[in-house]
């Protein structure tokens, strides 16, 4: 009798350790990705968050790391690089309620993994989202929304080294950043012009496997394939909302402006008759070149961003255009061969994929060209001896 109680407590023991061992935390962690938006610039890449349900508390929420307050300062924090980004937590309704007003869809992966690492990773976005803890300096490429998320599970008290992401990077693609950013701005032209004026060559880098995960849409993928110990721990995307199909590119406004400023200016400096055209071209060019070059240079030295730094395009936007623009001093044929020089070596650059040049500076850099030439021919033509 003794041993049948005996044998009849372990049994019920070992089917408590048994249930204590399943998910008794009942939560349940998926990653949410957003599809782009056209509305705001910062709308064009997508958005990713981390969806954590609690049963047992009736919780649905949302750690959002794309956060960030619009004050009256906005502007000029964004401008220097030191705007602050921080983790909020919002009701999964709520998060869902933008993307339902902007058509946008919304994709879910579920974790696959034990409780305790669910566990561990409540713990963490609870804590990263404490007051003292959840702010940090927003650095589109290096530190947003989506790399604070890919960076979670490599954590050593989440999988550590046991995590391998998997292959986000198109298979034969060699991407650089400024290329994938080039693709989300297909339909903005204009906003594709001014950022790549202002980014330097940091980001024409080759990306690797982890960088192209800045993301959204290459995180979901990334995580898709992720394995620890051969076995994945996501599930592939489901679509919980549907969205609006992607707007087509439409006509490339900026690239026919730079063609026209190129052949209004090469025009009124080929030909006599439209030499008031040519002069006024030429003035306008150099100013703006100049003043491009000035923006260059405080966004590559009075700034925090990282993709501004080592910006070569300094090389055809020179600061001093400025004052040739208005005024020709004696060295101005000297100062016209040193610039088309360094046009020849901004190309060179570009051949060597040290620094990329997209295809709407290239009528300018032409137009540059006849410009200056005609600075250096002007300062070579003898004026007369007065007897």
């Amino acid at each position: 009798m003794f041993k049948k109680v005996l044998l009849l407590l372990l049994a019920f023991a070992g089917y408590f350790t048994a249930f204590a061992q399943v998910d008794s935390s009942h939560i349940r962690i998926s990653l949410l990705t957003c599809s782009p938006g056209d509305e705001e610039i910062y709308e064009v890449f997508g958005h990713t968050g981390v969806r954590i349900v609690d049963s047992v508390h009736h919780t649905d929420n949302v750690y959002n790391y794309g956060t960030f307050s619009y004050g009256p300062d906005f502007e000029m924090q964004f401008m220097r690089g030191k705007l602050l980004y921080s983790l909020s937590v919002e009701p999964f309704n709520v998060f869902m309620d933008e993307y339902i007003q902007a058509k946008r869809s919304v994709e879910e992966q579920v974790f696959l993994m034990d409780w305790k690492k669910k566990e561990q990773i409540n713990y963490f976005l609870d804590w990263n989202a404490e007051p003292e803890n959840r702010n940090y300096k927003y650095d589109f490429f290096f530190d947003n929304c989506a790399t604070r998320i890919r960076d979670i599970f490599q954590r050593p008290e989440v999988f550590g080294k046991k995590f391998h992401y998997g292959q986000a990077l198109p298979i034969g693609k060699s991407l650089s950043f400024r290329d994938i950013i080039n693709i989300y701005f297909y339909g903005n032209h204009w906003t594709r012009l001014g950022v790549n004026i202002l980014l330097g060559s940091k980001i024409d880098k080759q990306m690797t496997n982890s960088d192209i995960m800045f993301l959204p849409d290459y995180l979901r993928d990334g995580l898709g394939d992720a394995l620890v110990d051969g076995k994945k721990i996501a599930t592939s995307p489901a679509l919980i909302l549907p969205g609006n199909k992607a707007s087509t590119a439409g006509i490339n406004e900026a690239f026919l402006l730079t063609s026209l400023i190129a052949l209004l200016t090469i025009a009124g400096l080929s030909l006599y008759r439209f030499r008031v055209l040519g002069n006024i071209m030429s003035s306008l060019l150099l100013f703006v070149t100049g003043a491009l070059g000035c923006l260059i240079l405080v966004m590559w030295f009075a700034t925090d961003h990282q993709g501004c730094s080592n910006n070569f395009n300094i090389l055809w936007c020179l600061p001093l255009n400025i004052v040739i623009a208005f005024y020709k001093p004696k060295g101005a044929g000297r100062y016209a061969l040193i610039a088309m020089f360094l046009i020849l070596i901004s190309f060179l650059l570009h051949l060597f994929k040290i620094q990329a040049l997209i295809p709407e500076f290239i009528p300018l850099l032409l137009a540059l060209l006849f410009v200056y030439g005609m600075i250096y021919r002007r300062s070579q033509i003898k004026h007369p001896v007065k007897k």
